[in-house]
């Protein structure tokens, strides 16, 4: 019933690093440079960074840096390897001098002299850019981390910002283990599309209330995200920046274009990392992600079956069926797991599977745990996956906000198509693009027309006039944003360009190797561009 979540780029640096490395690639061509592009230095002379008429004051506020802790937001005690900070932000653009929202900052700052500050953020939406910074170690290479103060910040509605709360930990314990699909969950048939659509309804409905009476009262209706890319130009002016660095994953590449098309005169350097489509609808983006997910699974099982340990049988076609019937009989028989009140239901077993569908380098994670709970009976691997996807702590907290702020952020972002009757044609499209995951997906317009605050944004394409040049990263088997995607996107901006990684799982920098870092690196630390057409591969 939910939209695909991207895990946070902290839950898959954690996965890699307690199970997985990474490993390097080759590239097609030799040390990429096409012209150097202006230093962020020179673009600050170019850029007027007007500000907007009516926010001065915001733009003109001071910020209290404060030393804080590796995790979270905490004041640290003595020496510390990150600041941190609260800046106050309009909760309605339209009403600067009504009711405010703050806006947290982590800042690690630079190991050598700082050429400037470099904004990131890790996707979602919902992906917290605090805990991302935590894991720069991990993520970004070590001449980037030399050379940038690097910002991690939390968008409106998201973490330690001013942000969204529905449900109580044992209320996410709960949404999260319930398997019933939106087509059985009040006992009706799968063909009883009605049904399936008023569960969907009463469902929203209750989850909606949640949200409305635990949320700061009219921050659902802002948390959109033109708002949140208003805010990052705020941010870059109260930390003395005249134009924005920034690196940006998955929803954060439609954030940074979003940036680059309300405010052109005032991008630096910018690099899109899994570029999401601006011009697709609600509908179009699920049934291009049910086909890349299912490409991906059968991606994965051809891995699996090579190598000697997998527990699926025969060709690629058997062994997604062998998966496919694991999960049905999770349905009607969760599997016990180390956590005597946590078994491993339908809907956590999944939720596994497609989190590890991310990261291709972890996939023998995935192989392990699906022989331990088909083979040994025991869903403890896969409950333990799909926690960390989920950032469930080991006490049973939740370290985020994730899964509540990606519904309200994507409803305020997608207007709603169609109807019930298209709607119902629609599942039957994803159901035939993903056997495997496509009878639980869809619905977002239906879940958004419940869900009552209301899109006013039309989709379309991103052009970006008169920003410096913008370096899009696309990945030839990414399940979440679609290859295709990062493709229109480099096409529709003005001053775009494509840099190819021939690899599976979502996003490259971080995770592809020598030929993606040093063509990222090379653009932000010295403004020189990949060669035209330039495509790394393992």
């Amino acid at each position: 019933m939910k939209p695909f979540k991207v895990p946070g780029r902290r839950a898959l640096a954690a996965l890699t690093a307690v199970f997985a490395a990474a490993g390097l690639v080759a590239c097609d061509s030799p040390l990429p440079g096409s012209g150097p592009n202006p230093s962020p230095a020179a673009r600050a002379t170019a850029s007027t960074s007007a500000v907007p008429a009516g926010l001065e004051d915001f733009y003109a506020q001071d910020v209290d840096w404060y030393p804080c802790a590796n995790v979270g937001m905490d004041e640290a005690d003595g020496d510390a390897d990150y600041s941190c900070a609260y800046v106050t932000a309009p909760l309605d653009y339209d009403d600067p001098d009504g009711q405010t929202i703050d806006l947290a900052m982590k800042r690690r700052a630079a190991t050598d002299d700082a050429i400037g500050t470099l904004f990131i953020n890790p996707g979602g939406p919902g992906g917290s850019g605090v805990d991302l910074v935590e894991s720069a170690k991990g993520y970004f290479s070590d001449e980037l981390i030399a050379s940038y103060d690097v910002i991690g910040f939390d968008p409106r509605g998201v973490g330690n910002s001013t942000a969204i709360d529905c449900l109580t930990d044992a209320e996410l314990d709960e949404d999260r283990a319930a398997s019933e699909t939106s087509a059985d969950a009040d006992g009706a048939g799968d063909d009883d599309a009605a049904a399936a659509q008023e569960a969907i309804v009463e469902y929203v409905q209750r989850y909606e209330g949640k949200c409305e009476a635990n949320s700061p009262a009219g921050l659902l209706d802002h948390v959109d995200t033109i708002s949140a890319a208003r805010d990052l130009d705020m941010l870059r002016a109260v930390v003395g920046e005249e134009v924005l660095t920034y690196l940006g994953y998955s929803y954060g590449t439609y954030l940074g274009a979003t940036y680059a098309e309300l405010f052109p005169g005032n991008v630096g350097r910018m690099v899109l990392d899994g570029a999401i489509e601006p011009t697709l609808s609600a509908g179009e983006m699920t049934l291009a992600q049910a086909a890349a997910f299912e490409n991906a699974l059968r991606t994965y099982v051809e891995d699996c079956q090579s190598g000697g340990k997998c527990p699926l049988h025969g060709d690629v076609d058997a062994g997604v069926a062998q998966i496919q019937d694991f999960l049905k009989v999770t349905k009607g028989a969760p599997i016990p797991t180390s956590d005597p009140d946590r078994p491993l239901t339908y809907s956590l077993a999944e939720s596994a599977i497609l989190g590890i569908m991310y990261q291709s380098e972890s996939w023998s994670v995935l192989t392990e745990a699906l022989d331990q709970a088909m083979n040994q009976d025991d869903g403890s691997l896969l409950l333990f996956i799909s926690d960390l996807f989920a950032s469930r702590e080991d006490d049973g907290s939740y370290s985020g906000n994730g899964d509540e702020a990606i519904n309200a952020i994507n409803c305020l972002d997608y207007p709603v198509k169609g109807d019930a009757d298209s709607w119902e044609a629609e599942h039957a499209q994803l159901e035939e693009a993903s056997p495997t995951f496509g009878a639980d997906l869809g619905y977002s317009d239906l879940f958004c027309q419940t869900w009552g605050h209301e899109s006013t944004r039309e989709r379309a394409a991103i052009h970006a006039t008169g920003a410096a040049p913008i370096l899009v990263v696309g990945t030839t088997g990414d399940p979440a944003t679609p290859y295709a995607w990062s493709q229109s996107l480099a096409e529709q901006l003005d001053d775009g360009h494509l840099l190819t990684w021939e690899g599976n799982g979502h996003t490259a920098y971080g995770r592809a190797g020598e030929c993606v870092t040093t063509a990222v690196d090379d653009y932000l630390l010295a403004g020189v561009l990949p060669e035209a057409g330039l495509t790394c591969r393992d």
